[in-house]
């Protein structure tokens, strides 16, 4: 027997004996007729999970077949899978992506704080940059990070997958070589962990600068700084000071104030806060002028499924997906495709 085979039998063996812990009472559904076997029936998991039923027996069954990172996350959440049980699904299906409940160990006092200090902007990061919790000023300066996937919610993922001629960031070099410095300091604590190497794997294919900073080895720690976000029209900077404080019974989690140099900044912030924009892209990257997809920009093909939605595209019911220009480069007549170049890809 073969690896693969004893693979797809040890995640058959565990999809039924979590199958069978759960009742139907549990998961709201009618008892129904008498049953055989205790737990919910296949077809039942397969009702919740939004899946179809013969491709849940396949999988259940151990049948060479393909799961992604989207339906093997809807067969956890069914199943009521824990974070070490759902590592062990994806190690077991050979899927390289396991996706990380990020807020679940933060107090709620936590966003009590972060709300208490609009309209400067605040965050909770975990030691990989996770954005765990934020406010409304940090809302309004990163729409497309607040409103990613849970396992695209990441300021790293964020500033290396986005084109930096769509990013707010200014000075971006600097910031890209320190972000990738500090999760180099935190990574050799986890080097064992599955959401970790799954995190470096694939920001690793997605983005070759990632890559490259990776291979370098750099390491950074935690400082206060000055840092610097442009907004439209205009490229005006916006000048903050960032600092983090360790965030007490949640490990490795520290809160990012990023404090206004000035009263004329902190007036900006005051406004942002007040009139927060959509997601922005340059004109060469704005669907709307130039039909240039989310999905045809560079390394989009790996960066897996929901990325659209952390471009600010099909974000949901109630959620606005019209793109306008507030933060990013000032926006340019639109290239061809050949003559465009873009800025820290």
């Amino acid at each position: 027997m073969t690896m693969t085979s004893r693979r797809r039998d040890q995640l058959a063996e565990f999809l039924r004996s979590r199958r069978v812990r759960l009742t139907p009472a549990e998961m709201g559904l009618p008892a129904g007729p008498r049953r055989r076997t205790p737990g919910l029936r296949r077809e039942e998991v397969a009702q919740l999970a939004g899946v179809g039923v013969t491709w849940y027996t396949w999988l259940e069954q151990g049948r060479p077949i393909n799961a992604s990172v989207h339906v093997l996350d809807a067969v956890a959440r069914t199943l009521c899978l824990d974070q070490a049980e759902r590592e062990h699904l994806y190690r077991l299906a050979e899927v390289p992506c396991v996706p990380e409940v990020a807020d679940e160990c933060l107090r709620p006092e936590v966003q009590v704080v972060l709300d208490a200090l609009v309209p400067i902007p605040a965050v909770v990061y975990n030691g990989r940059f996770d954005a765990l919790a934020w406010n409304a000023t940090y809302d309004a300066l990163f729409p497309r990070l607040t409103n990613a996937p849970v396992g695209e919610r990441n300021a790293v993922w964020q500033m290396f997958t986005i084109p930096g001629c769509c990013s707010p960031i200014g000075d971006r070099e600097r910031e890209l070589c320190t972000m990738v410095g500090s999760v180099r300091a935190t990574y050799a604590r986890h080097l064992s962990e599955p959401a970790w190497t799954s995190f470096v794997d694939r920001l690793s294919a997605a983005s070759p600068d990632f890559a490259a900073l990776w291979a370098k080895h750099h390491v950074a720690g935690a400082e206060s700084r000055v840092k610097v976000f442009l907004q439209s029209p205009g490229n005006r900077p916006i000048q903050v000071i960032a600092t983090s404080f360790a965030v007490a019974a949640t490990p490795e989690a520290r809160m990012v104030v990023y404090a206004p140099v000035d009263d004329d900044t902190r007036a900006r912030l005051v406004e942002l806060t007040a009139n927060p924009p959509d997601v922005t892209y340059c004109a060469y990257h704005d669907p709307a002028r130039s039909g240039n997809t989310p999905a045809s920009w560079p390394g989009a093909a790996d960066v897996g499924q929901g990325q659209e939605n952390a471009l600010g595209m099909d974000r949901g019911p109630g959620q606005s997906s019209t793109a306008k220009t507030i933060f990013g480069r000032t926006p340019a007549p639109v290239p061809t495709p050949g003559e465009h170049a873009i800025a820290g890809a």
